[in-house]
């Protein structure tokens, strides 16, 4: 026998019950990570933007939660699975891409790297005060003219006895300025490496970025390295190559697909409160027809990309997803995120371009969330080699 449809109308922003395909666990720690948010980040992120501020003092809160590295096991770490990881960063960027790119960055690229290639030393020397937020870190990749092409980077590391010599520049550097350690990829004898620098080496220095329209409640940098020397032991042991970095990228990327999903949603909810709200011509605006196109495929977007992004997060638990397949969801969900956060802002219309609602906010951040951990470029060109078994760059 046809079951019956169900007789209630679907939840308008979990359309799909998503909600029913997570464990009471998942539930409970998105619950968390959403309350933080509520009561940390929203009533303080219009000021953190407008002046420019990253709020250092919930470090040891995300800490103490349990966010940073959460991914990983041991030393500290939570060892979550991916969907709780994906799920935090959902949550977390719902509030702001600042937030979740703090997180991205001190667990993805500073911890992975040491947890996935350095020595047991240097695992138990960084990473529970990494895990806790008493130290944090960035990551030392892209450099002014080597930015899709981290091939071609310029900062040089030669031993020199029993020391590493390091010299260069990186730019666009996450965490940069407040960061207490480092880890720096460079070329040595033909090769990338990775290294594990304390910023406060002589001859390390970092230099905030300013002026920025996008991010700017998170810290970006400019790192100088001008003859700076670290031990011999201070080397990533266990990888050579862009394999190293680009397994960092990885890792941050499917954080980033997950949070992309949070922006967007903010984004919907605070466009469809408004249209709801507010009358012209005698009646909400949400009564209009274009304005309800406009809701629909804001709401088909979020949950599209929630869905896709619960999908991955259960293959790579599973063991079975691609590089490939964290490039799709980051090229299309991202994406999606910056048409949400347009569409939402032309419906809150005027009010829209103001720090009293989220979409420009949103709006801005994505912009730089399309380009960051590989362009949307990039990423569409490794699917393209992905379908057509043929590289379309070096």
């Amino acid at each position: 026998m046809t079951e019956r449809l169900k007789p209630e109308t679907p939840d308008p922003v979990d359309f799909l019950a998503i909600d029913d395909l997570l464990t009471g666990e998942e539930r409970m720690l998105r619950d968390t990570v959403r309350k933080f948010v509520a009561d940390k980040v929203t009533p303080n992120i219009a000021e953190w933007f407008e002046n420019a501020t990253f709020p250092a003092e919930l470090v040891r809160e995300m800490g103490d939660l349990g966010l940073l590295g959460m991914h990983l096991e041991g030393y500290g770490c939570a060892g979550t699975s991916a969907v709780a990881y994906g799920l935090a960063c959902t949550e977390l960027e719902a509030g702001d891409s600042a937030i979740r790119s703090f997180t991205s960055v001190q667990g993805s690229l500073v911890m992975y790297p040491i947890w996935e290639f350095g020595t047991e030393e240097q695992k138990q020397q960084w990473l529970p005060g990494m895990a806790s937020g008493e130290i944090i870190g960035c990551f030392g990749l892209t450099e002014a003219d080597s930015g899709s092409d981290p091939g071609s980077m310029r900062t040089s590391a030669r031993l020199d006895g029993d020391e590493w010599v390091l010299n260069g520049t990186k730019m666009w550097i996450t965490n940069g300025s407040i960061a207490d350690v480092a880890i720096i990829w460079a070329i040595t004898e033909g090769d990338i490496r990775g290294f594990i620098v304390p910023t406060d080496t002589p001859g390390f220095s970092a230099n905030k970025i300013e002026q920025k329209i996008s991010l700017r409640a998170s810290v970006t940098s400019e790192l100088v390295l001008e003859d700076v020397r670290i031990p011999h032991d201070a080397v990533l042991p266990n990888v050579t190559g862009l394999k190293g970095p680009l397994s960092c990228l990885n890792e941050a990327r499917f954080g980033i697909l997950f949070g992309a999903v949070g922006a967007a949603r903010s984004c919907y909810e605070s466009a469809l409160t408004y249209a709801k709200d507010r009358e012209q011509f005698g009646k909400p605006i949400a009564a209009f027809q274009l304005t309800q196109r406009k809701l629909v495929e804001m709401m088909i977007g979020v949950n599209t990309g929630m869905l896709l992004a619960l999908h991955l997060g259960r293959k790579r638990d599973e063991g079975s997803l691609s590089a490939e397949q964290v490039s799709y969801g980051k090229l299309t969900n991202v994406r999606m995120a910056l048409d949400v956060a347009r569409e939402a802002r032309s419906v809150l219309g005027a009010s829209g371009i103001t720090l009293e609602y989220p979409a420009i906010r949103h709006m801005n951040n994505l912009e730089s969330v399309y380009t960051y951990e590989g362009t949307n470029e990039i990423h569409t060109l490794i699917l393209g080699q992905a379908i057509t078994g043929i590289a379309a760059f070096s």
